[in-house]
Parts: C-alpha cells; structure tokens; sequence
C-alpha cells in the first residue's frame, strides 16, 4: 500500500464499442431522456395548476416525478456524453457525487412508493377516515421521512466509498457510478462498504417493500371481498399503475443489490441498471397520468 498510486479519474465502459450500435442507442436514450424532462415537469406543473389534484395521492405523485426527474439527470447526460466521447472518464469527485445524489434519490423512491401504496391501502380499506388519516400534516411528514431515509443511505454508501482505496484497475463496467461495482473495484478491505451496502439494502429496502407488500395484501383482500364487478374493476384500476411500478423498480432494485457477488454479470447489471435509471422515470408520468381520468381532466 504505501507504493499505492490512488486513481484520480474512472473509466466508465459503457454499452458497445461498435459506432452503429452507439448511435442507435444515443439517439434511443436522447428520446427516452426528453420524454422523461417533459412527463415529468409536466406533471409537477398541472398538479401544482390544478386544484382538482390536490390531494395525497397526487402529492405523492408530484415527489416522485420531482425524484425521478432528478435521479434521471445525474446519469442519463452523463451517458449521452459519453457516446459521442472518446474518453468515457469520470473524475474521482465527480464519482463520489453521483454516488451520494444517486443514492439519495434512490432509496426516497423506494420509501416514497411505499407511501403510495399506503395511500392506496387506507383510500380502499378504511374509506372512511381517508380524510382524516392522510391529513395534509401527515403527508408531509411521510414524504419528508422518505427524503431523510435517502439522505442516510447517500450518506452511507458515500462514507462507504470513502474508505475504499483504488490502486489498480480505473475501470468500471457500467455506464455511471454504482457502490457494486466501485466494492469489487477497490483494492482495500470491502468490509465496511459491503457492512454498509447490505445494511442498508436490508433496512430499507425491506421495510419499504414490506409495506408495499402488506398494504397490496390487504387490498387485495379488500377487493375480493367486494361484490360488484364494476366495484372491482374500479378499485384494480387505481393499483395497476402503481403495482406495475413498482413491480419494475423493487425487483430491478433487488437484482442489483441484493444478489450473491458471485452470481454477478456484467451485461445483465447494465440492462437491469438501464431499466430503473432510464427506463423507469419515463415510465412513471406516462403510467400514471395518461390512464389517469381525472389527470385528463385536469389537462
């Protein structure tokens, strides 16, 4: 360690080194990235606009499109960057940062769709005292409780990061600054960031997927129990959007961070990586709006 020469700028390698391939998917992630910046701001601003979208659900709403719109941008321009670049670098700093704000805008949309899905649990099984449960008061405390659960997972995957040494090999095999790869990367002792990676996987993302799980069971219960046909149809239809969000998010999530080291593939990482970076923030205000009525209505 003392002959230890610390990497002062990361290569990140990226999808293909073929030109065609290169452009093709430039221009595919280019689209996907304007349609996120637009569904997304446009869905702050008419929720913000319209007074018949002023309520918890949209509130909701309105933070994840805030979330994904920032997740989106700390990776997606950089990538777009690298395309058309010859050197795909990132310097050491600029690897910390993306790691934290990643990191922290991450896991407030794992806890945020967690809210949602409570949300949606008291609006089908305790109608009644809706109003009173999902108080203005009480939806600000859950979202900023969800805030302040990414701001201590950022700062523990960045403090994680901050005891690693990188004396060998700069480059990691993915298009922006993930914790995984970054651990296997590190020529030091991994024990505290890997201590820290699972910790916080376990503790967060467990209890927040718990509570997606456990509001759905109930749901569901409660819809079953339900005798109209239209009532059911009603009530599976509010779910849909946000159950196949979820579905995406949590299970891309869980692949990435919670898998065994050695099961590990370097091309399936990246597409699972590309589905709940890119992919997913595009798909939230599609999914949640354009199937939406009274958004429609609003609009």
């Amino acid at each position: 360690e003392s002959n230890c020469t610390q990497v002062t700028e990361f290569s990140l390698m990226g999808f293909t080194e073929d030109p065609v391939t290169q452009a093709t998917l430039l221009l595919i992630f280019l689209l996907t990235y304007l349609v996120t910046i637009l569904g997304n701001l446009g869905v702050i601003v008419l929720i913000r606009a319209s007074s018949q979208l002023h309520s918890p659900m949209y509130y909701f709403l309105g933070n994840l499109a805030f979330v994904d719109l920032c997740s989106s941008t700390i990776i997606t321009p950089k990538m777009l960057v690298d395309f058309i670049s010859e050197t795909k670098g990132i310097s050491y700093a600029g690897c910390v940062a993306q790691v934290f704000i990643f990191d922290l805008f991450g896991m407030t949309e794992c806890f945020l769709l967690a809210m949602m899905a409570y949300d949606r649990y008291v609006a089908i099984c305790h109608p009644l005292v809706y109003p009173l449960v999902m108080s203005p008061k009480c939806c600000f405390q859950l979202v900023t409780g969800s805030y302040l659960a990414g701001l201590a997972n950022g700062m523990g995957q960045t403090i994680g990061m901050s005891s690693l040494s990188f004396c060998g090999s700069s480059i990691i095999h993915l298009f922006f600054c993930d914790i995984s790869p970054l651990i296997s990367l590190s020529t030091s002792d991994t024990t505290l960031s890997h201590i820290i990676l699972r910790t916080s996987a376990s503790l967060f993302g467990v209890s927040s997927s718990l509570v997606v799980l456990v509001s759905y069971v109930a749901i569901i219960s409660t819809i079953l129990s339900i005798s109209s046909a239209e009532g059911k149809r009603k009530a599976f239809s509010t779910c849909a959007s946000h159950l196949t969000t979820v579905s995406i998010f949590y299970g891309t999530s869980c692949f990435m961070y919670l898998k065994p080291s050695s099961d590990s593939s370097k091309e399936e990482d990246k597409w699972a990586a590309v589905l709940y970076t890119v992919v997913t923030p595009m798909l939230n205000p599609l999914i949640y709006s354009l199937r939406n009525k009274e958004v429609k209505e609003a609009l």
